[in-house]
């Protein structure tokens, strides 16, 4: 489990702001943010540094 929706609603970010920086579809990142699928190791830690939040804070 992770804490993405949290962190992207805690920042005003939106899912689809996140897909594009990434690189990924919407619904790859709605997967991720809903805990239906997790991210890789290295994409954790982008969504981390795009976020501006350590990678633990993102981890349940």
């Amino acid at each position: 489990m992770n804490r993405i929706k949290e962190v992207l609603a805690d920042k005003g970010i939106k899912q689809t702001w996140l897909a594009s920086r990434l690189g990924k579809s919407y619904n790859m990142v709605n997967g991720y943010v809903t805990n239906k699928r997790q991210p890789s190791i290295e994409v954790l830690y982008d969504i981390a540094k795009l976020l501006q939040v350590d990678a633990k804070e993102l981890l349940n």
